[in-house]
């Protein structure tokens, strides 16, 4: 929860990695109508996502269209969008190491979508010129103004096709990113890191180190995904900055 001059507040939600593997693409499925249907999925977490003001997530698939797949290289069915947006999802980070399991078309079929959708994206981008438009993105609601950054430590050897932008874990890249967004004055400045080691329950020195580069130049929030697993919140009083180090998965 944010505060404004104690007059204004924001709720906000974060989840963790989302996901298809085969057998959840599998029991989404109806054969009489040939279509895919998550509302049972989410039916119970509904409630409290569509409850805030702002509810942002981890996309660790591509919607690259059919055939869809689970592990290794994702590509989730475009229902899964529409559920998402009807729990009250309002933004996405894009940049993991999924995201260009189906390659340029899948990166680029990805962000199409979402904008179809009308939902909130960041972290990969069709062009160079598309990243320098919308990066960071701003968020606006009541009254706050939310700056959100994303960067993947990889694509899993995958190469990212020219002209499409990944958003790499470098910090020469994120000090300059943070400084930038510090000048357009936001209230709030959250990054979202993939990062760390899967399935290990505590962060790695890599990402601490990270995480004291993103409070030292601005950020307020730093909110970690990739291992699967929880990892620790912390929260620093004197600075009133939180990193949480993995949300684990959503779904």
């Amino acid at each position: 929860m944010l505060r404004a001059q104690d007059t204004t507040h924001l709720s906000l939600v974060f989840l963790g990695d989302i996901m298809q593997h085969d057998s959840q693409i599998a029991d989404a499925f109806d054969p009489k109508t040939g279509t895919y249907d998550y509302a049972p999925c989410f039916r119970f977490i509904k409630p409290y996502i569509r409850a805030v003001d702002v509810a942002v997530g981890n996309l660790e698939v591509t919607l690259g269209g059919k055939p869809y797949k689970g592990y290794p290289q994702f590509s989730a069915p475009d229902e899964l969008l529409v559920a998402l947006r009807d729990i009250g999802l309002d933004v996405i980070v894009t940049a993991n190491n999924h995201s260009v399991d189906r390659g340029k078309a899948g990166l680029e079929r990805t962000i199409t979508m979402l904008d179809s959708f009308g939902i909130l994206h960041t972290g990969t981008f069709r062009t160079a010129a598309e990243k320098a438009k919308d990066h960071p993105l701003i968020v606006e609601r009541q009254g706050f103004r939310l700056a959100i950054l994303n960067y993947t430590y990889g694509t899993n050897g995958l190469r990212v096709v020219k002209p499409n932008v990944v958003n790499m874990l470098d910090t020469a890249s994120i000090r300059r990113d943070l400084q930038y967004t510090a000048s357009l004055n936001p209230d709030v400045i959250i990054v979202f890191p993939h990062w760390g080691l899967e399935y290990q329950r505590l962060p790695s020195p890599s990402q601490k180190a990270l995480t004291e580069l993103c409070f030292k130049y601005g950020a307020k929030l730093v909110i970690g995904s990739h291992p699967h697993v929880l990892q620790p919140m912390e929260w620093r009083r004197d600075g009133d900055q939180l990193v949480a180090y993995s949300l684990g998965n959503f779904v």
